[in-house]
């Protein structure tokens, strides 16, 4: 006998869309906000960041306490990301945040930021200035946007 194959219907296309959909937006989600700041092992911990596009400039925005000012490097890994690292002062501990079931310490401070459109990382302007570290790139003109 000839088994006919049910056709799906337009409703049960659209539950399944929405179902990857949430499925998705969960998994980025759980990769994002579970996530740890610190790296016990190489005793770093991730500085509060910020990336603001502006129209003829990227600002990017590091909390750097306790930082020393001789010690910040702010280098381009590529084209789109930066690296910022930089020694503290003093070590931080687990204890100094009011964290007293966790044990470790923290020497440097250490990033990577992607930036989200294209910039001159060759004419970048670094200021600190009472631990807060800002980073000026201007922003491209005259790039390609290639279309697949």
């Amino acid at each position: 006998m000839e088994e006919r194959r049910r056709k799906r219907s337009f409703f049960d296309i659209i539950s399944e869309y929405f179902r990857e959909l949430e499925d998705w937006a969960e998994s980025l989600t759980e990769s994002l906000m579970e996530r740890p700041c610190w790296n016990e092992r190489e005793c770093i911990i991730e500085p509060l960041c910020n990336v603001f596009v502006g129209p003829t400039e990227v600002i990017v925005t590091a909390d750097l306490p306790y930082a020393e000012a001789n010690t910040i490097k702010v280098e381009p890994i590529n084209e789109e990301t930066l690296e910022i690292t930089a020694k503290l002062r003093r070590t931080l501990r687990f204890d100094d945040f009011g964290i007293t079931h966790r044990k470790g310490e923290f020497s440097a401070f250490k990033c990577q930021l992607r930036v989200p459109v294209p910039v001159d990382m060759e004419n970048m302007e670094i200021r600190f200035k009472r631990g807060i570290l800002e980073i000026h790139l201007p922003r491209k003109r005259g790039y390609r946007i290639t279309v697949e």
